[in-house]
């Protein structure tokens, strides 16, 4: 007998009729003599309408209460499903996160899973009950209610496969696995059979929606064998493995696009040791993370320094910089919301050259104009006007994929 991590997305239990078809569904892999713990997010709209709510009273609203309010989104989930469960004639028991003891530091908003304790839900395994736990939420050491931030069911699906050595997870969703690029701007996209890790964590902080990066990067951890498919469909989904040979014959696996990062830049700061340090020192201190980082040329001893955040961030870390202006003596500070960070990924990309030289060529081609340009060993990031980025994804994909088989 098997044990098998489902996870089900906010588009999967999006209505009442949509439960009773997941719970269908995991009767019959129930039936298949599996042993099932599901992971199940709020239903779709949910978590916008419960931060909209938040909204109307604060324009920042404390973070350890947002926690409270957000974690009731799949706490209407786990409940409803397990009804559908108990209605087909299955023995069902639902958890919320506290309840199974997810433990997580005191990140509010994007907290990380430290532990979890497996003691309850193993129990009802073995008694033959269907394990129904809330994915997205946790507690920290004070029992402080916690969320893992956008797509933390993903991580909370991963995070039991790992801690329970599960014999795979599978990640349920709205598509039918992952794609080198989304077939919503480009219908050319095809589905991968399966891609590695570091090309799906690489994919994830990039902005291909399938997956939630630190998901990504727990399977790689715990070797989790993770499948993402189709709610909606039998068909065989993308397998996440470790490297294969084979994928370093492919230069570029897929191409995506981040519209949800904000551009801050300060405007002729002293160039002098020590700098960087006080402005991103509290940045990091409120969980802010920074992603990509230019510094302009020195002249007249100052320099502009310009760094990118996600978009929910970028208020919060606006605030902390201003506040910070006066000690690092800038004469200002930019902000540009209307940005896009487009991406090309590929383990391919390390027996291979000139993959940067063609992107940019591509681009130029087409009169678009980088701003930042970041690089890892198997990406190639640069930061582009929004207006342009569906066409960027649509050139470069067929200026690196093309027509090539998927892997």
């Amino acid at each position: 007998m098997s044990l098998l991590v489902q996870k089900y997305g906010g588009t999967s239990v999006a209505s009442i009729e949509r439960i009773k078809q997941v719970a269908t569904r995991i009767a019959r892999s129930k039936r298949t003599g599996n042993d099932l713990v599901v992971v199940v997010s709020a239903m779709a709209g949910e978590t916008n309408r419960l931060l909209a709510l938040a909204h109307e009273i604060s324009e920042l609203p404390d973070e350890r209460e947002k926690d409270v309010l957000l974690a009731s989104g799949e706490q209407v989930s786990v409940a409803l499903l397990t009804l559908a469960l108990k209605e087909l004639g299955y023995r069902a028991r639902s958890y919320l996160g506290h309840q199974v003891r997810i433990e997580t530091d005191r990140a509010y908003g994007k907290a990380r899973i430290l532990s979890i304790d497996s003691t309850k839900i193993l129990h009802a395994i073995s008694a033959g009950e269907v394990v129904v736990v809330a994915g997205f939420q946790g507690v920290d050491e004070e029992d402080n209610i916690t969320t893992l931030g956008r797509g933390g069911s993903d991580t909370s699906a991963v995070a039991l496969a790992a801690f329970l050595n599960a014999q795979a997870c599978e990640i349920f969703t709205d598509v039918e696995g992952v794609f080198t690029t989304d077939p919503g701007i480009c219908p050319s996209a095809r589905k991968l059979a399966r891609i590695s890790y570091d090309e799906m964590i690489e994919l994830a902080s990039t902005g291909a929606k399938v997956l939630e990066i630190r998901s990504v990067e727990f399977a790689k951890k715990f070797a989790v064998p993770v499948h993402v498919r189709s709610t909606f469909s039998d068909a065989e989904g993308t397998w996440l493995v470790s490297e294969e040979e084979s994928m370093t014959d492919v230069l570029v696996s897929g191409v995506a696009c981040d519209k949800n990062e904000a551009k801050i830049t300060l405007v002729r700061v002293p160039d002098q040791p020590g700098l960087a340090a006080r402005i991103f020192g509290p940045i990091a201190d409120a969980h802010i993370v920074i992603d990509m980082i230019i510094q302009n040329a020195s002249e007249d001893g100052t320099t502009d320094l310009t760094f990118t955040v996600s978009k929910a961030d970028h208020k919060m870390a606006l605030k902390i910089m201003e506040k910070t202006l006066p000690e690092v003596h800038a004469k200002g500070i930019k902000v540009d919301t209307e940005i896009a960070k487009v991406s090309v990924v590929g383990v391919g990309m390390r027996t291979h050259a000139g993959v940067a030289a063609k992107m940019f060529q591509v681009l130029a081609a087409e009169g678009i104009n980088i701003e930042m340009i970041s690089t890892s060993e198997i990406k190639i990031s640069v930061v582009i006007d929004a207006k342009y980025s569906e066409l960027a994804v649509r050139v470069l994909h067929e200026a690196f994929i093309g027509k090539q088989d998927a892997v």
